[in-house]
């Protein structure tokens, strides 16, 4: 991001969260990390990376790492080198991790969404004025012949006119220049673009690793398997779940749902009420989000038979009475749908957040007396 949208926020950046450059340890991605090791020992290291994988779980992350990496380490092989590395790790205090940090490290290109061509917000997407950039970085000579990385964050982001001119750079890259290309869908992106890159799947993350990432972030859980299930494994969505009281939510919402078709409609509009009143947006969109995944996780338990680890007290068992079977996991799952539209169509008209909570409790016992 240049000096004159210094004044916005960085758009690679989650909120409350630090930036993955200064993010100083990756939990979780042990095995991406050991492959890219390996290529890179071996000296097959591949001019493009696509670090894959849900939202969330250190992608960004581990391109920094990587970066890092290629940016401050010598090459592999010749009579005079250096041991094989055995991890990504380069020491804090090193050159090149100062001037990443700072976002001025000269080898290094960010390729991320900029400013819209009204220059009054960040763009909803990466526009070709930026992938343009990109052009000229690589047209520069490195004074010492080493490496350069450029970082794509994230190419889920790119419009056409930017994905086009990207490809034609990945065609034909300079020598010494390594794309680390994130990609929360890479299904979206152009199939030129992905048969040109090597792939790195960055996986979920399990409970212990989402204690020790949380805690790195300055957020401590005691329930770090529910936590865990409830996120998905993604660190970003465990932050935001932390930050609003997700888990209480959760734990309120499966409540409601453990004696259905019967329920507490104290308890109900005690819940709805938690949505309603200024200032309560974010609560009332984890809420939302929180209702679509109660009844993923129970569409789930039906086709499976299992709903794995709880991610709330009697979630197990209201899961095993609701979900018994096949028919059962269809009808969940087109509620699930269902009432993911109304939800929709409400938010666009403005609908009373607590009424759309109380709604949705509503549809759910509808659907299970019919069950």
């Amino acid at each position: 991001m240049s000096a004159a949208d210094a004044e916005f926020p960085e758009p690679d950046r989650a909120p409350g969260a630090a930036h993955p450059r200064e993010t100083e340890r990756l939990f979780g991605q042990d095995r991406a990390e050991a492959e890219f090791l390996a290529a890179f020992s071996a000296q097959r290291l591949h001019h493009a990376w696509m670090i894959a994988g849900p939202r969330g779980v250190g992608k960004a992350t581990l391109a920094w790492r990587i970066a890092r990496f290629l940016l401050a380490t010598p090459e592999p092989g010749g009579m005079f080198a250096p041991p094989q590395p055995t991890s990504l790790d380069i020491a804090p205090d090193h050159p090149v991790v100062r001037r990443m940090h700072a976002l001025s490290e000269p080898r290094l290109f960010l390729l991320r969404r900029g400013l819209n061509d009204k220059e009054t917000a960040i763009a909803s997407e990466i526009l070709v004025k930026e992938a343009r950039k990109l052009k000229g970085f690589l047209q520069l000579s490195v004074v010492d012949g080493g490496r350069r990385v450029i970082i794509v964050d994230a190419a889920d982001e790119l419009n056409n006119s930017a994905a086009n001119a990207l490809l034609k750079m990945l065609e034909e890259p300079p020598a010494n220049v390594t794309f680390l290309m994130i990609a929360h869908q890479p299904a979206r992106l152009l199939p030129t673009i992905r048969s040109r890159c090597r792939e790195l799947r960055a996986l979920p993350l399990e409970p212990g690793d989402m204690a020790q990432a949380l805690a790195q972030a300055g957020v401590e859980t005691s329930a770090p398997e529910a936590m865990a299930a409830l996120s998905g494994g993604s660190v970003g969505a465990a932050l935001r779940i932390a930050e609003l009281d997700g888990l209480n939510l959760y734990a309120r919402l499966v409540a409601l749902m453990a004696d259905q078709p019967r329920f507490d409609r104290v308890a109900a509009l005690a819940f709805s009420d938690l949505a309603a009143g200024k200032g309560q947006d974010a609560r009332f969109d984890l809420m939302l989000d929180l209702f679509d995944l109660f009844l993923t996780r129970l569409a789930r338990a039906g086709v499976t038979g299992n709903l794995g680890p709880e991610a709330a007290p009697g979630e197990a068992a209201a899961c095993a009475r609701l979900a018994k079977g096949l028919a059962d996991a269809r009808r969940w799952a087109e509620l699930q749908q269902e009432l993911g539209a109304r939800a929709r169509r409400a938010r666009a008209v403005n609908l009373d957040p607590g009424a759309l909570v109380m709604d949705m409790v509503l549809h759910i016992s509808a659907a299970a007396a019919a069950a």
